[in-house]
């Protein structure tokens, strides 16, 4: 992680930012959700998020520019929570290890959570390998689980379902702030 690099929290200015990555066909196609989000879509989901307190939604900034997001879903400590993220589109490359690494260390430190889950479809060769390479354990794959498309064009895709404990976690931990 470059030292002029921080995880801040989403705020309600970031989200046609996030929205935009989000709907980057580089970024839509690894989704589990491949549909283009809409304006209004985007911020019934976030009023939804900032109303559970299991949820948290950072951005990664590099010299103050917005360079990726990531979320947890079910965030309490000594917890199990699932992530998901995404770069930039166009972001230099390394910019991924960075909004993982520094995700990872605020949610075993800050966070304490126990484990961290991820989902990964079969066809993102991208994200399974960085998953391998933090540290993940694949502890399963769900056969045709996910299917894309629909009916006379549905493609069912396996599921490779991750998991990675605080004790195996290999980099520096953010501790909490009294």
């Amino acid at each position: 992680m470059a030292t002029d690099d921080t995880l801040q929290p989403l705020h309600a200015d970031d989200l046609a930012t996030v929205r935009a990555w989000r709907n980057h066909p580089g970024v839509r196609q690894h989704m589990f959700s491949t549909h283009e989000i809409t304006a209004a879509e985007h911020q019934h989901w976030f009023a939804r998020q900032q109303a559970d307190p299991t949820r948290r939604l950072w951005l990664l900034r590099r010299g103050g520019q917005p360079m990726g997001f990531v979320h947890f879903r079910g965030v309490a400590p000594g917890g199990v929570a699932d992530w998901g993220f995404y770069a930039a589109p166009g972001a230099p490359k390394g910019t991924g290890r960075a909004l993982g690494q520094a995700a990872l260390a605020r949610a075993f430190g800050t966070e304490q959570l126990h484990k961290v889950c991820g989902r990964v479809l079969a066809v993102n060769t991208a994200s399974l390998a960085f998953h391998r390479r933090l540290g993940f354990a694949e502890e399963e794959v769900l056969r045709q689980q996910h299917c894309s498309g629909g009916p006379g064009g549905a493609h069912h895709h396996d599921v490779h379902c991750f998991g990675l404990l605080r004790a195996d976690w290999p980099g520096p931990v953010q501790e909490p702030t009294p």
